[in-house]
């Protein structure tokens, strides 16, 4: 081997390190570029995917309110409203197609919305069909006996305490 520290490059040498490290650079540049453009292409297709998971779900919030709102309609109601509802649903995009809704749009598990006969005497006990004027359902009745029961011990303790 020759010692290269002891001799300086001569022009020839200059020029050919000159273009390796331009072609390195080069290199190194493509190579960054190409990177650059899988993660844009990775980013895109997860985009895409939050996009069409977005419009699934509206659809399934449109189809549940469509529901909704069909449910609250009276037993008369015109048949052309339910047909224009239908309709609407048909519409919807085909990757909502994958994600269905059950066939109940109220899980079995939730208490019936008939009236109170209907209710076993805990379940009256813990519920309240009545709405006040914000949308609020009321106070059950047993939160309404906890809280009688709670001030009477609490006079109680007042007077045991006052007179000892």
């Amino acid at each position: 081997m020759i010692n290269t520290t002891a001799s300086p490059l001569t022009d020839e040498e200059r020029e050919e390190l000159e273009a390796l490290r331009a072609e390195k650079a080069r290199r190194e540049e493509e190579e960054r570029a190409r990177r650059e453009r899988e993660e844009l292409e990775a980013l895109r297709a997860e985009q895409e995917r939050i996009d069409a998971e977005i419009l699934a779900e509206r659809a399934l919030a449109e189809r549940a309110e469509q529901r909704h709102e069909a449910a609250r309609r009276p037993a008369g109601a015109s048949s052309a409203e339910g047909q224009a509802a239908a309709g609407r649903s048909e519409k919807a995009p085909s990757s909502a197609a994958s994600a269905r809704v059950p066939s109940s749009a109220t899980p079995p598990s939730a208490p019936s919305q008939g009236g109170s006969a209907s209710k076993s005497f805990g379940e009256r006990m813990v519920t309240s069909d009545a709405v006040d004027e914000d949308g609020i359902p009321t106070m059950p009745m047993a939160q309404k006996i906890i809280l009688v029961i709670a001030c009477i011990a609490l006079v109680a303790f007042a007077i045991y305490t006052v007179t000892r």
